[in-house]
């Protein structure tokens, strides 16, 4: 039986996706179970925390969402197991009964995307009625999930369009969006655009997809379309709140004084967290009903594109680990 792993050359740069026979492991200890998958969800790897947490490994497993009989989850970080293979060994601590009317492409599409809209907008940011929310790349797998959780819990969403295609697919979401700032050439001052919005007062919570650090000359081209830091900063109101996947946020000074002077938080946006404790377990898997049970109910509508075959994931793979893609990539099996 095979499965896809990734290997990491000795530079530390390059990625290579290979598939390797492995062992039908038996089930040996306590809490153990198997689980015939049926389709597992395709997203980046982040090969510096792996590094960082000591975990690396020759050959490491891909695909970690996965949805099969009897249940479905997200497979721990320190995972053995690839979840792209057809039978997997995982503790019952990280799975999630599926409801009968979600698909199986579905459930391990939306896990992952799930999870991290809940820890951004429930736990870093505390989202209530009424509050307004900017949730920058807004027509992305993850953008499109945050969204309507947003929308459910009540609040006034405005989200950004890196493109015309991504403009137009923001405008058809229902409920309709505040407003939908296209960012694709440069022209639209991002801050004013929140503040005119807002009457002057800014967003309450800023969730974002990256930001600049420096001047555009001094950024690689694939963040010259990102927020300057100094721009959310602006548009961020009193007692507001910025959730961050800027791992390497630098904030100088006057930065700082700023967000004092708000009253503001900066919160740091890493969905691994819950697989490295085991303090938080409980909550974990209540949130992984909820976001099984929103699904259910149709509250979450992912953004999937077609399911691939198993042959076909180690180039999909490689097209996500680039984040070339824009709808969630699930594998069928």
């Amino acid at each position: 039986m095979k499965g896809l792993y990734f290997q990491q050359t000795s530079s530390n740069e390059e990625i290579t996706f290979v598939f390797q026979e492995r062992e039908n492991l038996p089930v040996t200890e306590d809490n153990f179970v198997k689980v015939q998958v049926k389709a597992c969800a395709l997203s980046q790897i982040n090969t510096k925390l792996l590094a960082e947490m000591k975990m690396e490994k020759n050959f490491f497993p891909v695909g970690r969402e996965i949805a099969g009989i009897v249940l479905d989850g997200i497979l721990p970080l320190d995972s053995e197991d690839p979840g792209l293979c057809e039978i997997l060994r995982v503790h019952e601590h990280y799975l999630v009964h599926k409801p009968e009317k979600v698909t199986w492409t579905e459930a391990a599409g939306t896990i992952r995307d799930g999870v991290r809209a809940y820890t951004a907008l429930h736990y870093l940011s505390h989202l209530s009625p009424g509050k307004t929310v900017l949730i920058m790349d807004g027509a992305s797998a993850f953008g499109t999930i945050a969204i309507q959780l947003a929308h459910h819990r009540g609040a006034k969403v405005i989200s950004t369009a890196c493109s015309l295609e991504d403009k137009q697919c923001l405008e058809r979401l229902r409920p309709s969006l505040a407003r939908v700032i296209d960012v694709t050439n440069g022209k639209v001052h991002l801050a004013e655009s929140c503040l005119e919005e807002t009457g002057g007062l800014g967003v309450d919570i800023v969730l974002d997809a990256g930001v600049r650090l420096y001047s555009k000359d001094d950024e690689p081209a694939e963040k010259l379309q990102l927020p300057h830091k100094h721009d959310i900063i602006t548009l961020l109101g009193v007692g507001g709140h910025w959730v961050t996947t800027e791992e390497n946020l630098q904030l100088d000074p006057p930065d700082s004084h700023c967000l004092f002077l708000k009253g503001a938080t900066v919160a740091f946006l890493n969905d691994e967290v819950w697989n490295l404790s085991n303090v938080q377990q409980g909550k974990y898997l209540c949130l992984l009903k909820d976001v099984m049970e929103k699904l259910s109910a149709g509250i979450f509508r992912p953004q999937l594109d077609e399911p691939i075959p198993l042959y076909e994931a180690k180039v999909s793979m490689e097209v996500v680990q680039k984040n070339q893609e824009r709808k969630k990539q699930v594998v069928q099996f």
